[in-house]
């Protein structure tokens, strides 16, 4: 039966750990150590700015986030670096499975949509550049509802999806992402990459966990 296969993208389709390289001229040893903080901020002020309501979108806190990681490691940026840093950002690398997966799952019958928290025109450039947009038949922005994941109005987008039903499903590499899917009633698939990363321990889990997305057709099929 082809289901509607909604992807998170940042942290599933998406490495952000591949602005490691262009973090190397700023932060030089520290490079590693500050794109994981960069990824901490990010995901905790769009959190803190969900609850609040205070909405900015994902874009701007990804810039917030970076003035944040350069305060915190004592790395001065000017206006010049800041702004090849969040243009970086927009060329992420695609993980070296999306791709193969994406297009498998097509193949198969199966409606590719993109479920995020960037904004449209992120998202889509983001996609352009690793050359797997058409694979995605709409993107799907929490932006356009001013909030952010897990609130779970940014889910109900995917039920309004036409010949989703009950054969809807997320996909994320985000525990918070698929607890938050898994609390509004979809189906998740939960991309293990790291195998020593454990699970949130709350009354939600997975419907599947698999190691990569490649994994993920065989995983709907045996309906595991």
């Amino acid at each position: 039966m082809p289901h509607v296969i909604a992807f998170d993208i940042y942290g599933t389709v998406v490495d952000p750990g591949g602005i490691v390289g262009a973090l190397g001229e700023a932060f030089g040893a520290k490079a590693a150590l500050a794109a994981r903080l960069w990824r901490e901020k990010q995901l905790e002020f769009t959190f803190r700015r969900a609850l609040m309501r205070r909405y900015v979108d994902f874009d701007r806190c990804t810039a917030q986030a970076l003035s944040h990681v350069s305060g915190e490691l004592g790395v001065e940026l000017t206006a010049e670096s800041t702004r090849a840093l969040l243009d970086s950002y927009l060329r992420l690398p695609a993980y070296p499975d999306a791709e193969p997966a994406l297009r498998t799952l097509q193949s198969a019958g199966h409606r590719i949509v993109a479920l995020t928290n960037g904004t449209e025109k992120s998202v889509r450039a983001l996609l352009q550049h690793a050359g797997i947009d058409g694979l995605f038949e709409m993107i799907l922005s929490a932006d356009t509802i001013r909030t952010f994941k897990p609130d779970p109005a940014v889910y109900d987008l995917v039920p309004r999806v036409e010949g989703s039903g009950e054969h809807a499903w997320l996909v994320s590499g985000n525990p918070f992402d698929v607890i938050g899917a898994k609390a509004h009633g979809l189906k998740a698939a939960w991309v293990r990459r790291d195998p020593g990363r454990i699970f949130d321990p709350w009354e939600f889990a997975p419907d599947v966990v698999i190691p990569n997305l490649k994994e993920l057709l065989q995983a709907l099929e045996s309906g595991r």
